[in-house]
């Protein structure tokens, strides 16, 4: 706030209770849904659907456009909320995917998501490292990419998110594929907005 910040945006935070939430928005992977809608350990959610769809003013559903309707075919009866659609894409960085032989690995929710996209540029996947979301880089897992990369003579690929995890001094070793939230139409969210000082 001293820096001139007037909003906070969390990830992660629809269970968070000790906040006030002005806005909240449900984010699903249209690919995945809210798989069998069943609660840990039954199945991926952490609360019964009904309780924190309870909670959400929208519902983000982000992938492809066939992906995005099968999921609305299979779950719209039980959103009650407005859904917003988006899909990720590729930063263009300058960067010629087409034929670099890459050892990729990512610590996110679904790591062949990543893996896909990285394809879908050209990028000859020599080796695919799935890591559990969060994963802690420490110096065995750093020295065993390295070691891979160097003997399958690949460049080492990795996300954002991931990268800012890697010890600074190991950073350079390693590139990223940066993506963007394409939002098909924000006027909805512009509507949810309207009034709290957000732009």
């Amino acid at each position: 706030v001293s820096a001139g910040a007037t909003s906070i945006v969390l990830d992660d935070g629809l269970q968070n209770t000790a906040l006030h939430h002005d806005l909240s928005f449900v984010v699903v992977d249209a690919s995945r849904g809210f798989g069998n809608g069943m609660v840990i350990p039954a199945g991926p959610l952490r609360e019964p659907m009904e309780a924190g769809l309870s909670r959400a003013d929208a519902i983000l559903v982000v992938g492809t456009c066939a992906d995005r309707n099968r999921f609305l075919e299979r779950w719209r009866k039980e959103l009650g909320s407005p859904v917003v659609a988006a899909r990720l894409e590729p930063l263009p960085t300058g960067i010629d995917w087409q034929g670099a032989r890459v050892l990729a690995f990512a610590g996110i929710g679904h790591p062949e998501k990543f893996f896909k996209t990285l394809g879908s540029l050209g990028a000859e996947l020599v080796r695919t490292i799935p890591l559990s979301d969060h994963k802690k880089f420490d110096e065995r897992l750093l020295h065993r990419l390295e070691s891979s990369a160097s003997a399958l003579r690949a460049q080492l690929v990795t996300t954002e998110k991931d990268m800012v995890r890697l010890p600074r001094y190991w950073r350079k070793k390693v590139l990223t594929l940066p993506v963007r939230l394409q939002v098909e139409d924000w006027k909805l969210i512009e509507t949810l907005t309207e009034g709290l000082g957000i732009r």
